[in-house]
């Protein structure tokens, strides 16, 4: 499904989360919003290292950043992997790839509108100035 949001377009693939779209869309909407820092729907993430990474991400909490070398060391393997398997994330935004960053800078990201999209998320939640 893909939803708007800030300005940008984000594809999630809901096979992956146990909501139905429409649930999926209120929460995000709330987000957007400013009315919701969490999302209760759950995300089964695959059993691979993409799967893995996306369960470290998970744990970032709204308003705050990891590096890839930060999340890359809790894995035990290295910052451009992460990066890689951030970038593969088929759910964004409900696993929170946008809130991993580069220790110099943003990174990318792999949703339309890249890193303007993530500076946007990441200012919305205060973890920008």
């Amino acid at each position: 499904m893909d939803v708007r949001l800030l300005g940008g377009d984000i594809e999630i693939d809901e096979r992956l989360v146990d909501a139905p779209p429409a649930r999926i869309r209120t929460e995000i909407e709330a987000y957007a919003a400013g009315d919701r820092r969490t999302f209760s729907a759950r995300v089964q993430p695959p059993d691979t290292f993409t799967g893995r990474v996306m369960a470290a991400m998970a744990k970032v909490p709204y308003g705050e950043t990891r590096t890839y070398g930060t999340l890359a060391a809790t894995l035990d393997t290295a910052p451009v992997a992460v990066g890689q398997a951030a970038g593969r994330n088929p759910v964004p935004l409900l696993v929170p790839c946008h809130r991993v960053v580069a220790a110099d800078g943003l990174g990318g990201y792999s949703a339309p509108g890249g890193v303007a999209l993530k500076e946007r998320l990441l200012r919305h939640e205060g973890a920008l100035d």
